[in-house]
């Protein structure tokens, strides 16, 4: 009868510097666009009120208070 082989570790790579960027790049959009709906009142979408109009529903639609 044979001896069992040891059990071999799983090994995990932690990712490349490529995915690290693409992920903060992700996170970087998310925070912005987090920015405009909930906490920009006019600020930065002063380039005609569609844009205005478009966050403020997005804030009535995600809860966020804004009057």
């Amino acid at each position: 009868m044979s001896s069992p082989t040891p059990a071999q570790p799983l090994v995990h790579p932690v990712g490349s510097a490529r995915l690290w960027w693409a992920a903060l790049a992700v996170v970087g959009v998310l925070l912005l666009l987090t920015y405009l709906v909930a906490f920009d009142q006019g600020a930065v979408s002063r380039s005609g009120m569609f844009l205005h109009e478009l966050m403020h529903d997005g804030r009535h639609l995600l809860g966020v208070p804004c009057h």
